[in-house]
């Protein structure tokens, strides 16, 4: 029994794809693009961000579905932690703006608290090489609304002031992807290094 149960993970962990997103210690693609906060496009720029501390960005498949949903709830119930470490968060997916205003206001996901921006082309998700897919036809979002965009794998970047990626976060589930996030976030801000 035991040893059927080792083979079954350790089948799960060859199978898994290798993520190819950059790693810890690289320089971070600066990006500049529209993003929503409760409800209102803005421009959002990392460049800017950084200027007043680290910065999650975080990629994620789409708005206004299952994991995602999860994902946005989370980082808005633990907005104010990541703002106590001085930290900006940020979620960037393949969504158009018209599809951010609406989650980003909707008190069920991110609740006016975290800009969401959008990548419509997936150039800022190649630029972290991570991987685009294509749309999926009749594919409908928890509102039952067709997602006609693709989307880029959830993983999210730990940013330090100095456009540096401190942590690479990937293949976690999404409130423990939040979790691993705001540690990251906490241990940036309780060395105080110069930057």
């Amino acid at each position: 029994m035991k040893r059927t149960l080792l083979a079954c993970l350790l089948t799960g962990v060859i199978a898994t794809p290798a993520f190819a997103a950059l790693k810890e210690g690289v320089a971070a693609p600066d990006f500049k693009t529209q993003a929503s906060l409760a409800g209102k496009a803005f421009t959002f720029s990392l460049k800017d961000s950084l200027k007043k501390g680290p910065v999650v960005v975080y990629f994620y498949p789409s708005a206004f579905t299952g994991g995602c949903n999860i994902q946005a709830h989370t980082f808005a119930e633990n907005n104010d932690k990541f703002v106590a470490a001085g930290a900006t968060v940020v979620g960037v997916s393949l969504d158009n703006i018209a599809r951010l205003n609406d989650f980003s206001a909707d008190p069920n996901y991110c609740a006016g608290k975290i800009a969401v921006a959008s990548d419509e082309d997936g150039k800022i998700s190649k630029a972290y090489d991570l991987a685009v897919r294509e749309a999926v036809a009749g594919k409908k979002d928890t509102r039952g609304v067709d997602i006609n965009h693709g989307y880029a794998e959830r993983t999210t970047f730990i940013v330090t002031p100095d456009g540096k990626i401190a942590a690479t976060l990937s293949g976690l589930a999404p409130a423990i992807n939040v979790e691993k996030s705001l540690e990251a976030v906490q241990k940036i801000s309780s060395t105080k290094q110069n930057w």
